[in-house]
């Protein structure tokens, strides 16, 4: 049943669940096992058709997220390394969708384009040990309502990021402002304008002590830019994008 537009539902840290205007289900970085910040009751959806991942951290990639995906079949989009440790734990080569910085693949109605992104990411092994150190990455998706959005995964800020803003054209920037493992406020708030979207969703912020950027903080930041609105969503809140102003600047 198509929802007619897009739709963005913010989990919880970093996770979040997109809508597509045609019903199916994107999973971003979803952590739902332990996750102490998720609502209560939130449960993996019963059909997921696509699941993005940046990079392989805890909070990013649910530590079952093997068993999700045999027993929901979606098709997988991640960086080499964290696919070649999926693989090597008898994830069938036919949910993968391969792909590296800088591509683009189109499926199920939607584009998807990796981006570079600044952090140092490894998975941790059932043992206890680090190991799969990878570079990860972030996305723009491009939904058939023409909607797009930029998720930046844990990163830094970067010149780069106004490369990503001429070419993609984002028209919403998912951006991590917690501080200390990733971009605060005010490198936040720097990208906002490399990028020059109208939209911004912070997110993994204030869910340990160490993550002290705050959506205020990047409203003060940003507070001369008259087109921009920042959504601080809550976890499991939605962000309708019908009736939005998407253009860029």
């Amino acid at each position: 049943m198509s929802t007619q537009h897009t739709k963005i539902k913010f989990l919880a840290h970093a996770s979040f669940q997109i809508t597509t205007p045609e019903g199916r289900t994107i999973l971003i970085d979803p952590w739902y096992t332990d996750n102490p910040y998720l609502p209560a009751g939130t449960a993996i959806p019963e059909q997921v058709d696509l699941i993005l991942l940046t990079h392989g951290h805890g909070d990013h990639m649910d530590k079952k997220i093997i068993d999700m995906i045999r027993n929901l079949s979606p098709k997988v989009i991640a960086n080499p390394g964290v696919r070649v440790y999926l693989a090597n734990n008898s994830v069938p080569a036919h949910v993968f969708e391969g792909m590296n910085a800088g591509g683009t693949v189109s499926l199920l109605d939607v584009r998807i384009t990796m981006t570079n992104a600044f952090h140092h990411a490894a998975i941790t092994q059932p043992d206890g040990k680090q190991g799969y150190l990878h570079q990860p990455n972030g996305f723009i998706i491009w939904l058939s309502d023409d909607v797009s959005v930029y998720y930046a995964g844990d990163t830094s800020v970067f010149g780069d990021m106004a490369l990503i803003g001429e070419i993609y054209e984002p028209d919403i920037a998912i951006l991590p402002i917690g501080d200390r493992f990733t971009m605060g406020p005010l490198e936040a708030a720097f990208a906002t304008r490399l990028l020059k979207v109208n939209h911004v969703i912070p997110c993994h912020y204030g869910t340990m002590p160490a993550l002290t950027g705050t959506p205020q903080r990047l409203k003060e930041l940003t507070q001369d830019l008259s087109h921009l609105e920042i959504h601080e969503l809550k976890p499991g809140e939605v962000l309708e994008t019908s009736g939005l102003k998407l253009k860029q600047w």
